[in-house]
């Protein structure tokens, strides 16, 4: 009588190729990612020792330039037209929130018109942004 050796199997996977092609879609997807920058507008903010992050998901950010210009979440506005176009983009947004970035060598008179444009549109607050020293 003859005995059969059963023989065992030692086939083992290679995950060699797989962990390759693995590092090789994150390198692609970190390559290709885009990261959220903040405006290209150049401001010079001016700093405050009391000054804290934000905490807001998407206020509106209106931006005093030093020459006078007001730009409303990236788009010229003039100050004639502030009220208008601000109520209208506060009543579609919910929370109702303002910031208001503006360069040190810009007016005050113009940030105090832009303020008061804000609070008759209906601002429910509003947030002058400064940077820590």
């Amino acid at each position: 009588m003859g005995y059969e050796y059963r023989r065992h199997s030692t086939h083992v996977l290679n995950l060699t190729p797989l962990i390759d092609i693995v590092f090789l879609l994150l390198v692609f997807f970190m390559l290709t990612a885009h990261f959220i920058e903040d405006e290209a507008i150049d401001i010079q903010l001016p700093e405050a020792l009391s000054s804290q992050p934000s905490q807001d998901d998407a206020p509106l950010v209106i931006t005093l330039l030093p020459s006078g210009e007001i730009v409303l979440d990236g788009e010229t506005t003039p100050l004639e037209q502030l009220d208008e176009t601000l109520s209208a983009m506060l009543h579609a947004n919910s929370k109702r929130m303002v910031q208001l970035k503006g360069d040190q060598a810009a007016q005050f008179g113009q940030a105090i018109k832009i303020i008061d444009a804000a609070r008759r549109a209906g601002a429910e607050s509003l947030d002058i942004l400064t940077d820590k020293p």
